[in-house]
């Protein structure tokens, strides 16, 4: 059963040892399928993706799936040791690039909760990035 849900985003990304810090408080659908759990919201002006819809995909500790549908259309594929070739579209175009996950705490119930996540992105084989990604799901009250 989706659920009506409050949703806080923080990602921290290093390029060349300088941080960027995106913060996103949204409203989205938060639901368990399979044993898989989904988030679901729609991205906004303020992380670059205005018009996209996000989809996660969270398989326990082991893999968060990220993906973006609408002008940008995105798979990405965190897996906890794992290095993925991944399809990553820009507003510039669309890219190749490696996603290498280093991390996923999940802390989500049927309720909501928590879920961390880390991974590196390269782009030729080159370090293009290090990201970290933390999610709160909160369901809505009324």
């Amino acid at each position: 059963m989706k659920k009506e849900v409050i949703i806080s985003i923080t990602g921290k990304q290093r390029v060349d040892g300088e941080d960027d810090v995106v913060e996103l408080t949204t409203m989205g659908n938060y639901y368990v399928r399979d044993g898989v759990q989904y988030i679901r919201y729609d991205e906004s002006g303020a992380t670059g993706y205005d018009g996209c819809k996000t989809t996660l995909k969270v398989k326990g500790n082991d893999m968060v799936t990220m993906i973006r549908s609408g002008p940008c259309r995105s798979q990405l594929i965190v897996e906890k040791g794992r290095r993925h070739q991944c399809h990553y579209a820009t507003e510039m175009g669309d890219l190749m690039v490696g996603v290498l996950g280093s991390n996923i705490r999940n802390g989500l119930d049927s309720h909501g909760g928590s879920i961390r996540f880390a991974y590196s992105l390269d782009v030729n084989a080159c370090l293009a990035s290090e990201n970290e990604v933390s999610i709160n799901i909160k369901e809505c009250n009324g």
